[in-house]
């Protein structure tokens, strides 16, 4: 942090909290330098990089540059607001998933997995209106589910063979290390570094939210190789965001961002953080809940058509459950299926989810285990008496796009007074 002179014209506590606002206010140049300086050493050659406040800011950067109208962007499975950024520019995300991937009993060490053959019949079908091509990793859709080291090489080189750049959604970066060190043949004598290293080997760009794994309260990144997508990005951050330097962030959140990279990594951490996660999968499993096997790196994803099979298709069967459980135990889950699919942006019709998933994505360093057996066993108590719960919801009023956060619902077949709003972010 720069050191600001503080005139002594009033008690310490004044003093104290007008460098406490400096220090949340001013940037110093160790600060940037600490910062900017970790991409660098941790995302394999994307030298050209800019730190923003929000993930979906470099998001938004990024796609200014490279999509436009009618384009076509492939991926394993957009999530809301990649697809939301995409379709805004009035371009088509298509997902390319593994047939596996949304079908909870059928196990596969990678369900993140791009389906090669669907991405080649984009790409050929498309021929030069193909941007680029999305890789999320871990994959958030299907509930934190890793993409392989093999998987991105393969992309990587069929995206090559058409020119076209490969961009990943790095926000779960280091988990999705963690399940290549311990599933994929031959990484498990790597350390997490040398992984991540090497999974950035095989992007042109990335983007990430700083909140995931770089455990920050706040902050995005934006890294790329092409020094041409940095000249124009800088525009739009200086006009939107920040100096290109920090991006609109202040001094405290930035030095938590680059300590919140190098902790990732630690496998200590991430042997905790991912074997909690398991835990209550494996508890939810034994009791007979329906959730996706095998268990994610961030989350828990109930699949809320088998838990609650006599709510009508068209009545959101995940945002059932997400009710249910917030009013069962205080404990808030968030629907991953037909609503936060939106509405077709050509058509106006609904866009029926693969799956109706109700998604449990786990905080870190802040439950206890017993804390998430509170969860479990909300869950449970739902599960025994689903054969009660026959209705779901109607939508009143929604947005164009992004339309779950905002949401309003009534009960379907009831008279119900007061419509019930959807639940915020998935937050114990």
């Amino acid at each position: 942090m720069r050191q600001v002179p503080i005139a002594r014209n009033s008690n310490e506590h004044d003093d104290v909290a007008v460098s406490h606002s400096m220090y949340l206010s001013d940037i110093g140049n160790s600060t940037i330098s600490q910062a900017t300086s970790k991409p660098d050493t941790i995302y394999n050659g994307l030298i050209h990089h800019f730190i923003t406040i929000p993930g979906r800011a470099a998001e938004n950067i990024l796609f200014s540059v490279l999509i436009n109208r009618g384009n076509v962007v492939p991926g394993n499975s957009h999530f809301d607001t990649t697809r939301a950024h995409i379709e805004y520019r009035q371009a088509m995300a298509v997902d390319c998933p593994l047939d596996n991937a949304f079908r909870i009993g059928e196990h596969h060490p990678f369900k993140g997995n791009v389906d090669l053959q669907k991405l080649k019949a984009v790409l050929d079908s498309e021929n030069n209106n193909v941007p680029m091509i999305v890789v999320t990793v871990t994959c958030n859709k299907t509930g934190g589910q890793p993409v392989s080291l093999d998987n991105m090489r393969r992309v990587r080189a069929l995206a090559r063979e058409y020119r076209i750049p490969v961009v990943f959604d790095s926000a779960r970066f280091a988990e999705n290390a963690w399940f290549i060190q311990k599933r994929e043949p031959g990484y498990s004598h790597k350390t997490i570094e040398e992984i991540v290293w090497e999974m950035h080997q095989c992007a042109d760009a990335m983007v990430m939210s700083a909140k995931k794994d770089c455990n920050g309260n706040i902050g995005g990144i934006l890294a790329m190789r092409d020094e041409g997508w940095f000249r124009q990005a800088s525009e739009n951050v200086i006009l939107f965001e920040g100096f290109t330097k920090y991006g609109g962030m202040t001094g405290r959140d930035m030095e938590a961002l680059a300590i919140g990279l190098d902790e990732a990594m630690c496998s200590h951490y991430l042997d905790f953080r991912i074997g909690q996660v398991q835990r209550l999968g494996d508890k939810l499993t034994a009791a007979g809940i329906p959730v996706q096997q095998p268990v994610g790196g961030h989350a828990i994803v109930v699949d809320a058509t088998a838990f609650l099979p006599l709510v009508p298709k068209d009545e959101y069967a995940a945002q059932v459950l997400a009710v249910e459980l917030y009013l069962e135990a205080g404990v808030r889950g968030v629907e991953i299926g037909t609503l936060m699919n939106d509405r077709d942006p050509d058509t106006g019709h609904y866009r029926r989810a693969k799956a109706e998933f109700m998604r449990l994505a786990i905080p870190r360093r802040v439950y206890t285990n017993d804390q998430l057996d509170v969860v479990a066993n909300a869950l449970m108590s739902i599960y025994r008496r689903r054969s009660t719960i026959v209705r779901g919801f109607r939508i009143l009023d929604e947005t164009k796009r992004l339309r779950h956060f905002t949401v309003t619902l009534e009960r379907a077949g009831d008279s119900v007074d007061a419509p019930v709003g959807a639940p915020g972010g998935d937050v114990l």
